[in-house]
Protein backbone atom coordinates (compact mmCIF):
# COMPACT_ATOMS: atom_id res chain seq x y z
CA UNK A 1 0.00 0.00 0.00
CA UNK A 2 1.46 3.59 -0.82
CA UNK A 3 -0.27 6.84 0.76
CA UNK A 4 -0.80 9.43 -1.48
CA UNK A 5 1.01 12.66 -0.80
CA UNK A 6 -2.51 14.41 1.02
CA UNK A 7 -2.74 10.78 3.50
CA UNK A 8 0.78 11.21 4.42
CA UNK A 9 0.10 15.35 5.00
CA UNK A 10 -2.77 14.47 7.50
CA UNK A 11 -0.73 11.98 8.79
CA UNK A 12 1.96 14.29 9.64
CA UNK A 13 -0.22 16.82 11.31
CA UNK A 14 -1.85 14.25 13.46
CA UNK A 15 -0.68 14.82 16.54
CA UNK A 16 -3.13 11.92 18.08
CA UNK A 17 -2.75 9.47 16.00
CA UNK A 18 -1.10 5.89 16.85
CA UNK A 19 -0.20 5.07 13.30
CA UNK A 20 2.49 7.78 12.92
CA UNK A 21 5.38 8.32 14.75
CA UNK A 22 7.89 11.58 13.33
CA UNK A 23 11.85 11.94 13.88
CA UNK A 24 13.74 15.23 12.58
CA UNK A 25 16.99 13.46 12.13
CA UNK A 26 18.63 10.11 12.07
CA UNK A 27 21.49 10.38 14.10
CA UNK A 28 22.29 9.74 18.02
CA UNK A 29 19.79 7.37 19.57
CA UNK A 30 17.24 7.83 17.01
CA UNK A 31 18.10 4.95 14.82
CA UNK A 32 17.66 2.31 17.50
CA UNK A 33 14.29 4.37 18.12
CA UNK A 34 13.58 4.52 14.88
CA UNK A 35 13.77 0.48 15.16
CA UNK A 36 11.40 0.47 17.84
CA UNK A 37 8.84 1.96 16.09
CA UNK A 38 8.92 -0.10 12.94
CA UNK A 39 8.39 -3.50 15.36
CA UNK A 40 5.28 -1.34 17.34
CA UNK A 41 3.86 -0.27 13.95
CA UNK A 42 4.51 -4.05 12.19
CA UNK A 43 2.33 -5.47 16.11
CA UNK A 44 -0.17 -3.64 15.23
CA UNK A 45 -2.04 -4.09 18.68
CA UNK A 46 -4.64 -1.89 18.27
CA UNK A 47 -5.96 -4.11 14.94
CA UNK A 48 -5.90 -1.10 12.05
CA UNK A 49 -4.96 -3.49 9.63
CA UNK A 50 -3.55 -0.80 7.81
CA UNK A 51 0.52 0.85 7.80
CA UNK A 52 2.09 2.56 10.11
CA UNK A 53 4.66 5.58 9.01
CA UNK A 54 7.68 6.93 10.53
CA UNK A 55 8.32 9.73 8.86
CA UNK A 56 12.45 11.02 8.99
CA UNK A 57 12.65 14.87 8.50
CA UNK A 58 10.18 16.50 10.61
CA UNK A 59 9.90 17.82 14.62
CA UNK A 60 6.81 16.37 16.75
CA UNK A 61 4.48 19.23 15.24
CA UNK A 62 4.83 18.42 11.94
CA UNK A 63 6.67 20.92 10.79
CA UNK A 64 10.02 20.81 8.84
CA UNK A 65 13.02 20.02 10.49
CA UNK A 66 15.64 20.63 7.00
CA UNK A 67 16.93 17.57 7.63
CA UNK A 68 18.89 16.47 4.50
CA UNK A 69 17.38 13.23 2.87
CA UNK A 70 20.07 11.40 0.54
CA UNK A 71 20.60 8.27 -0.68
CA UNK A 72 22.86 6.64 1.32
CA UNK A 73 20.33 7.94 4.29
CA UNK A 74 17.62 5.92 2.51
CA UNK A 75 20.11 2.88 1.84
CA UNK A 76 20.96 3.15 5.64
CA UNK A 77 17.29 2.94 6.78
CA UNK A 78 16.06 0.57 3.91
CA UNK A 79 19.38 -1.84 5.74
CA UNK A 80 17.15 -2.19 8.87
CA UNK A 81 14.75 -4.87 7.40
CA UNK A 82 17.73 -7.55 6.37
CA UNK A 83 20.07 -7.15 9.68
CA UNK A 84 17.90 -9.34 11.29
CA UNK A 85 17.40 -7.56 14.61
CA UNK A 86 13.76 -7.23 14.07
CA UNK A 87 11.93 -10.85 13.70
CA UNK A 88 9.93 -11.79 12.19
CA UNK A 89 11.63 -10.27 9.73
CA UNK A 90 9.11 -6.42 9.05
CA UNK A 91 7.26 -5.57 5.48
CA UNK A 92 8.25 -2.00 4.71
CA UNK A 93 9.33 0.59 1.99
CA UNK A 94 11.45 3.35 2.22
CA UNK A 95 11.35 6.11 0.14
CA UNK A 96 12.02 9.90 -0.56
CA UNK A 97 8.71 12.12 -0.73
CA UNK A 98 7.83 15.98 -0.97
CA UNK A 99 5.22 16.73 1.51
CA UNK A 100 4.09 20.33 2.08
CA UNK A 101 7.35 21.72 0.23
CA UNK A 102 9.75 19.54 2.95
CA UNK A 103 11.81 16.92 2.00
CA UNK A 104 11.12 13.26 4.23
CA UNK A 105 11.93 9.98 4.51
CA UNK A 106 8.88 7.97 4.79
CA UNK A 107 9.13 4.67 5.81
CA UNK A 108 5.95 2.60 6.03
CA UNK A 109 5.20 -0.23 7.91
CA UNK A 110 2.93 -2.67 7.05
CA UNK A 111 1.06 -4.93 10.12
CA UNK A 112 2.67 -8.52 10.87
CA UNK A 113 0.26 -11.56 9.60
CA UNK A 114 2.58 -12.88 12.72
CA UNK A 115 2.51 -11.04 15.63
CA UNK A 116 4.83 -10.60 18.18
CA UNK A 117 7.31 -8.85 16.37
CA UNK A 118 10.24 -8.54 18.28
CA UNK A 119 13.60 -5.75 18.09
CA UNK A 120 16.55 -7.08 19.62
CA UNK A 121 14.15 -9.38 22.10
CA UNK A 122 11.37 -6.99 23.20
CA UNK A 123 7.95 -6.36 21.89
CA UNK A 124 7.09 -3.39 21.39
CA UNK A 125 3.67 -1.75 20.63
CA UNK A 126 1.91 1.78 20.39
CA UNK A 127 -0.71 2.99 22.82
CA UNK A 128 -2.10 6.08 21.61
CA UNK A 129 0.83 8.13 20.04
CA UNK A 130 3.28 6.49 22.59
CA UNK A 131 5.62 3.21 21.66
CA UNK A 132 5.55 0.71 24.55
CA UNK A 133 7.21 -2.14 25.85
CA UNK A 134 4.38 -5.56 25.45
CA UNK A 135 3.02 -6.77 29.01
CA UNK A 136 2.42 -10.40 28.99
CA UNK A 137 -1.50 -9.53 28.48
CA UNK A 138 -0.38 -7.55 24.90
CA UNK A 139 1.48 -10.34 24.21
CA UNK A 140 -1.25 -12.72 24.22
CA UNK A 141 -3.82 -10.30 22.29
CA UNK A 142 -0.84 -10.58 19.78
CA UNK A 143 -0.80 -14.50 19.46
CA UNK A 144 -4.91 -14.21 19.03
CA UNK A 145 -4.07 -12.03 16.07
CA UNK A 146 -2.98 -14.91 14.04
CA UNK A 147 -5.01 -16.77 11.62
CA UNK A 148 -4.03 -19.89 9.82
CA UNK A 149 -5.14 -18.91 6.37
CA UNK A 150 -2.41 -16.29 6.84
CA UNK A 151 0.48 -17.89 7.35
CA UNK A 152 3.36 -19.14 5.91
CA UNK A 153 3.90 -23.10 5.67
CA UNK A 154 6.18 -23.08 8.88
CA UNK A 155 3.82 -21.41 11.15
CA UNK A 156 1.27 -23.95 10.11
CA UNK A 157 0.14 -26.67 12.55
CA UNK A 158 0.95 -30.07 12.57
CA UNK A 159 -2.76 -31.40 12.70
CA UNK A 160 -1.52 -34.63 14.32
CA UNK A 161 1.52 -33.74 16.32
CA UNK A 162 1.15 -33.40 20.44
CA UNK A 163 2.61 -30.94 22.79
CA UNK A 164 4.76 -33.84 23.84
CA UNK A 165 6.69 -34.23 20.69
CA UNK A 166 8.31 -31.05 21.46
CA UNK A 167 11.52 -30.79 23.93
CA UNK A 168 11.17 -28.50 26.64
CA UNK A 169 14.36 -28.68 27.91
CA UNK A 170 16.06 -27.66 24.27
CA UNK A 171 13.39 -24.75 24.61
CA UNK A 172 13.60 -23.61 28.30
CA UNK A 173 17.83 -23.91 28.07
CA UNK A 174 18.76 -23.44 24.63
CA UNK A 175 16.49 -21.44 22.61
CA UNK A 176 14.37 -18.70 24.98
CA UNK A 177 17.48 -17.56 26.17
CA UNK A 178 18.60 -16.56 22.64
CA UNK A 179 15.03 -15.45 21.83
CA UNK A 180 14.40 -13.05 24.36
CA UNK A 181 16.25 -9.94 26.36
CA UNK A 182 18.01 -10.80 29.19
CA UNK A 183 16.00 -8.70 31.24
CA UNK A 184 12.36 -9.82 29.52
CA UNK A 185 13.40 -13.44 30.04
CA UNK A 186 14.14 -12.57 33.73
CA UNK A 187 11.08 -10.74 34.50
CA UNK A 188 8.88 -13.49 32.36
CA UNK A 189 6.65 -15.64 34.63
CA UNK A 190 4.19 -17.03 31.92
CA UNK A 191 3.36 -20.65 31.53
CA UNK A 192 5.54 -23.19 29.28
CA UNK A 193 2.93 -22.74 26.95
CA UNK A 194 2.36 -19.33 26.84
CA UNK A 195 6.09 -18.71 26.03
CA UNK A 196 5.99 -22.06 22.78
CA UNK A 197 2.95 -20.00 21.92
CA UNK A 198 5.01 -16.03 21.98
CA UNK A 199 8.14 -17.97 20.09
CA UNK A 200 5.37 -19.72 17.32
CA UNK A 201 6.16 -22.92 18.32
CA UNK A 202 2.54 -24.03 18.74
CA UNK A 203 -0.42 -22.48 17.67
CA UNK A 204 -1.87 -20.45 21.02
CA UNK A 205 -2.04 -21.70 24.40
CA UNK A 206 -5.57 -22.75 23.86
CA UNK A 207 -4.46 -25.32 20.82
CA UNK A 208 -1.18 -26.29 21.88
CA UNK A 209 -0.71 -28.01 18.48
CA UNK A 210 3.07 -27.95 17.45
CA UNK A 211 3.86 -25.90 14.10
CA UNK A 212 5.99 -26.50 11.74
CA UNK A 213 8.25 -24.57 13.31
CA UNK A 214 7.97 -25.85 16.58
CA UNK A 215 9.23 -29.43 14.86
CA UNK A 216 11.52 -28.16 13.19
CA UNK A 217 13.52 -26.91 16.36
CA UNK A 218 12.45 -28.36 19.22
CA UNK A 219 11.14 -31.75 17.50
CA UNK A 220 12.29 -34.95 19.52
CA UNK A 221 12.51 -36.61 15.76
CA UNK A 222 11.73 -33.57 13.60
CA UNK A 223 11.21 -36.36 10.45
CA UNK A 224 8.35 -37.71 12.32
CA UNK A 225 6.54 -34.78 11.66
CA UNK A 226 8.00 -32.84 8.69
CA UNK A 227 9.45 -35.70 6.76
CA UNK A 228 11.47 -33.73 3.95
CA UNK A 229 13.35 -32.29 6.83
CA UNK A 230 17.30 -33.73 6.65
CA UNK A 231 20.35 -33.64 4.68
CA UNK A 232 21.63 -36.47 2.47
CA UNK A 233 25.49 -35.75 1.98
CA UNK A 234 27.00 -37.43 -0.17
CA UNK A 235 30.88 -38.07 -1.29
CA UNK A 236 32.14 -39.85 -4.36
CA UNK A 237 35.51 -40.57 -6.05
CA UNK A 238 34.79 -39.15 -9.71
CA UNK A 239 33.01 -37.04 -11.89
CA UNK A 240 29.48 -38.57 -11.79
CA UNK A 241 27.12 -40.06 -9.30
CA UNK A 242 28.05 -43.59 -10.36
CA UNK A 243 31.51 -43.24 -9.02
CA UNK A 244 32.88 -44.86 -5.87
CA UNK A 245 31.41 -43.77 -2.80
CA UNK A 246 33.87 -42.07 -0.21
CA UNK A 247 31.48 -40.84 2.28
CA UNK A 248 27.68 -40.46 2.81
CA UNK A 249 25.32 -39.67 5.45
CA UNK A 250 21.96 -38.79 6.32
CA UNK A 251 21.82 -35.97 8.71
CA UNK A 252 18.31 -35.47 10.69
CA UNK A 253 17.20 -34.03 14.15
CA UNK A 254 17.02 -30.70 15.52
CA UNK A 255 18.04 -27.45 13.21
CA UNK A 256 20.60 -26.87 15.55
CA UNK A 257 21.80 -30.57 15.13
CA UNK A 258 21.17 -30.60 11.58
CA UNK A 259 23.12 -27.41 10.87
CA UNK A 260 26.42 -28.11 13.47
CA UNK A 261 26.54 -32.26 11.69
CA UNK A 262 26.35 -30.77 8.37
CA UNK A 263 29.15 -28.05 9.19
CA UNK A 264 31.35 -31.05 10.96
CA UNK A 265 30.70 -32.99 7.74
CA UNK A 266 31.68 -30.04 5.46
CA UNK A 267 34.81 -29.33 7.31
CA UNK A 268 35.85 -33.07 7.35
CA UNK A 269 35.86 -33.06 3.91
CA UNK A 270 37.27 -30.19 3.02
CA UNK A 271 41.24 -30.11 2.04
CA UNK A 272 43.76 -27.38 3.03
CA UNK A 273 46.93 -26.54 0.77
CA UNK A 274 49.92 -24.85 1.66
CA UNK A 275 52.02 -22.87 -0.44
CA UNK A 276 55.50 -22.56 0.34
CA UNK A 277 56.93 -21.30 -3.06
CA UNK A 278 55.52 -18.54 -4.76
CA UNK A 279 56.10 -15.88 -1.64
CA UNK A 280 58.09 -15.81 1.29
CA UNK A 281 55.20 -16.63 4.01
CA UNK A 282 53.22 -19.87 3.80
CA UNK A 283 49.82 -19.61 1.78
CA UNK A 284 47.27 -21.40 3.28
CA UNK A 285 43.98 -22.21 0.15
CA UNK A 286 41.69 -24.75 0.22
CA UNK A 287 39.40 -26.65 -2.32
CA UNK A 288 36.47 -24.77 -1.20
CA UNK A 289 36.19 -22.24 1.90
CA UNK A 290 34.42 -23.67 4.78
CA UNK A 291 32.12 -20.10 5.39
CA UNK A 292 31.14 -20.39 1.68
CA UNK A 293 29.77 -23.54 1.94
CA UNK A 294 27.94 -23.61 4.90
CA UNK A 295 26.36 -19.94 3.55
CA UNK A 296 24.93 -21.85 0.71
CA UNK A 297 24.15 -24.74 2.58
CA UNK A 298 22.63 -22.93 5.46
CA UNK A 299 20.77 -20.97 2.51
CA UNK A 300 19.41 -24.18 1.18
CA UNK A 301 17.66 -24.85 4.65
CA UNK A 302 16.39 -21.04 5.17
CA UNK A 303 14.84 -21.09 1.78
CA UNK A 304 13.58 -24.65 1.04
CA UNK A 305 10.30 -26.13 0.56
CA UNK A 306 8.90 -28.22 3.15
CA UNK A 307 5.50 -28.63 2.22
CA UNK A 308 4.23 -31.41 -0.31
CA UNK A 309 7.86 -32.67 -0.98
CA UNK A 310 9.35 -35.49 0.92
CA UNK A 311 13.05 -34.63 -1.10
CA UNK A 312 16.07 -33.64 1.05
CA UNK A 313 18.66 -31.18 0.33
CA UNK A 314 20.81 -33.32 -0.98
CA UNK A 315 24.32 -31.96 -1.15
CA UNK A 316 26.92 -34.15 -3.44
CA UNK A 317 30.64 -33.41 -3.31
CA UNK A 318 32.35 -34.85 -6.88
CA UNK A 319 36.05 -34.86 -7.80
CA UNK A 320 35.93 -31.53 -9.52
CA UNK A 321 32.51 -30.03 -7.76
CA UNK A 322 30.27 -30.06 -5.29
CA UNK A 323 25.99 -29.46 -6.25
CA UNK A 324 23.63 -28.31 -3.36
CA UNK A 325 20.31 -29.44 -4.75
CA UNK A 326 17.00 -27.53 -2.84
CA UNK A 327 13.35 -28.31 -3.01
CA UNK A 328 11.55 -25.38 -4.19
CA UNK A 329 12.12 -23.08 -6.70
CA UNK A 330 12.19 -19.38 -6.68
CA UNK A 331 9.65 -17.66 -4.18
CA UNK A 332 7.62 -14.48 -3.77
CA UNK A 333 9.70 -11.43 -5.56
CA UNK A 334 12.66 -14.03 -6.58
CA UNK A 335 11.99 -14.99 -9.85
CA UNK A 336 14.55 -17.46 -12.19
CA UNK A 337 15.36 -13.91 -14.20
CA UNK A 338 16.73 -12.00 -10.96
CA UNK A 339 17.85 -14.80 -8.53
CA UNK A 340 20.95 -14.13 -6.47
CA UNK A 341 20.93 -10.71 -7.79
CA UNK A 342 22.28 -7.79 -4.83
CA UNK A 343 19.35 -6.26 -3.07
CA UNK A 344 16.30 -9.43 -4.52
CA UNK A 345 15.52 -11.67 -1.41
CA UNK A 346 11.86 -13.44 -0.38
CA UNK A 347 11.05 -16.07 2.60
CA UNK A 348 9.22 -18.81 2.31
CA UNK A 349 10.11 -19.70 5.63
CA UNK A 350 10.18 -16.07 7.21
CA UNK A 351 9.67 -18.01 10.88
CA UNK A 352 12.63 -20.25 10.30
CA UNK A 353 14.75 -17.48 9.33
CA UNK A 354 14.23 -15.89 12.55
CA UNK A 355 15.15 -19.14 14.33
CA UNK A 356 18.03 -19.73 12.57
CA UNK A 357 18.78 -15.92 13.62
CA UNK A 358 17.95 -16.38 17.10
CA UNK A 359 20.49 -20.10 17.39
CA UNK A 360 23.36 -18.23 15.63
CA UNK A 361 23.44 -19.67 12.65
CA UNK A 362 22.29 -16.50 10.48
CA UNK A 363 24.11 -13.04 11.41
CA UNK A 364 22.49 -10.64 8.84
CA UNK A 365 19.63 -11.40 5.93
CA UNK A 366 19.86 -11.09 2.27
CA UNK A 367 23.70 -11.59 1.87
CA UNK A 368 24.24 -15.06 2.05
CA UNK A 369 24.81 -15.45 -1.94
CA UNK A 370 26.78 -12.41 -2.03
CA UNK A 371 28.97 -13.66 1.10
CA UNK A 372 29.55 -17.17 -0.78
CA UNK A 373 30.51 -15.24 -4.11
CA UNK A 374 33.41 -13.22 -2.53
CA UNK A 375 34.55 -15.95 -0.58
CA UNK A 376 34.92 -18.38 -3.53
CA UNK A 377 36.23 -15.34 -5.27
CA UNK A 378 39.14 -14.95 -2.57
CA UNK A 379 40.14 -18.13 -2.41
CA UNK A 380 40.84 -18.70 -6.25
CA UNK A 381 37.30 -20.88 -6.76
CA UNK A 382 35.07 -19.51 -10.04
CA UNK A 383 32.36 -18.06 -9.17
CA UNK A 384 29.10 -20.49 -7.83
CA UNK A 385 26.41 -21.60 -10.74
CA UNK A 386 22.82 -20.96 -9.93
CA UNK A 387 20.50 -23.01 -11.94
CA UNK A 388 16.69 -22.39 -10.32
CA UNK A 389 14.03 -24.88 -11.76
CA UNK A 390 10.33 -24.31 -10.33
CA UNK A 391 10.58 -26.89 -8.14
CA UNK A 392 14.16 -26.62 -7.06
CA UNK A 393 17.18 -24.67 -7.34
CA UNK A 394 20.84 -26.06 -7.95
CA UNK A 395 24.12 -24.71 -7.02
CA UNK A 396 27.29 -25.71 -8.38
CA UNK A 397 30.46 -24.79 -6.48
CA UNK A 398 34.23 -25.41 -8.40
CA UNK A 399 36.67 -26.80 -7.06
CA UNK A 400 39.95 -24.15 -6.57
CA UNK A 401 43.21 -24.50 -7.81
Amino acid sequence: MRFSDEELELLMRDLESDRVERKQSFSGDVPDKVRQAICAFANDLPGHGVPGVVLVGVHDDGSSANFPITDKLLTDIGGIRAEGNILPIPTLTVEKRVLGNTEVAVITVMPSDAPPVRYKGRTYIRTGPRRDIAGAQDERILNEKRRHRDLPFDLQPISFARLSELNQMVFESQYLPSAFSPDVFDANHRSYEERLSACRMIVSVDDPTPTVLGGLVLGNTPRDLIPSAYIQFLRVDGLELDAPIVDEAIIDGRLSDVLARIDDKITANISTHVDLLSRATERRRWDYPLAALQQLVRNAVMHRSYESTHAPIRVTWFRDRIEIINPGGPFGMVTRENFGRAGITDYRNPNLAEAMKVLGYVQRFGVGIATARRLLAENGNPPPEFEPQSTHVLVTMRRGP
